[in-house]
């Protein structure tokens, strides 16, 4: 996976997790946000961005590439792992399986109760996947997404980047996730956020993740839809710098 490294080697370790259909860049906002005493560590998921020339083809394969990014990036103890939408599913599973690199979790806008009727939601995300490297359809999507102006043109490449065999894949993924069963043992400190207005099945995802962790934290953020890290990086960077 293409990664960029943020902050001194020595410093605390995050790993950030990008959503589906954007890519590392999606961070950017809270980055510059988060100040210089931590050290950032933002992958480019398989088939999105800088990894686009290898597709996308399941969480328990990008999973396992995770743990090794995150063995060679920080060798001397855990990490915690922040994710956003698809990303957050993986920061679940990374907490679940892998409890030896990572000892903290921040769950934003992960959905946790599969969506009915997969199949026929991924047939027609593969049918219409052509659309996304049409630029007037890319910005449209990007303002659902709540992405900035000053960041439209990165989602516009990277959405005319990801295949089809990416999208499907992902999508099917995300869809189908359920919490895994090592997450109601994970020993660390886990954080669950998701927007006052997103969908309902989001805000039951959170309330899910929430209750088979004990003692895990839950938050719902005002006036966010599905968006937080771009619509509130000011509001994430200091609650995660107190939080971490």
């Amino acid at each position: 996976m293409y990664v960029r490294t943020f902050g001194p080697p020595e410093a605390p370790a995050v790993l950030l997790l990008h959503g589906g259909g954007v890519a590392g860049w999606m961070w950017d906002p809270l980055r510059e946000r988060l100040g210089d005493g931590l050290r950032l560590i933002v992958p480019d998921l398989p088939g999105h961005g800088g990894s686009s020339g290898e597709p996308y083809r399941s969480h328990d394969r990008t999973v396992r590439e995770l743990a090794g990014l995150l063995a060679r990036e920080n060798p001397d103890g855990p990490a915690a792992v922040v994710g956003f939408s698809l990303g957050a599913q993986l920061a679940v599973l990374l907490a679940a399986s892998r409890d030896d690199l990572v000892d903290r979790a921040v769950v934003v806008s992960a959905q946790a109760v599969p969506t009915p009727f997969p199949a026929l939601t991924v047939g027609l995300v593969g049918a219409t996947a052509g659309l996304a490297r049409r630029r007037w359809f890319a910005r449209l999507q990007a303002k659902e997404l709540f992405v900035p102006e000053s960041l439209m043109e990165d989602y516009v490449r990277t959405s005319a980047g990801i295949s089809r065999r990416t999208l499907t894949a992902a999508v099917g993924e995300n869809i189908r996730f359920t919490v895994p069963a090592g997450w109601a043992g994970f020993p660390g400190r886990a954080l669950v956020l998701a927007g006052e207005r997103e969908r309902g099945l989001m805000l039951d995802s959170a309330r899910v993740l929430h209750g088979a962790l004990p003692g895990s934290g839950l938050a719902v953020v005002g006036e966010c839809g599905h968006g937080i890290p771009l619509q509130r990086p000011g509001w994430l960077a200091e609650r995660l710098r107190a939080w971490l």
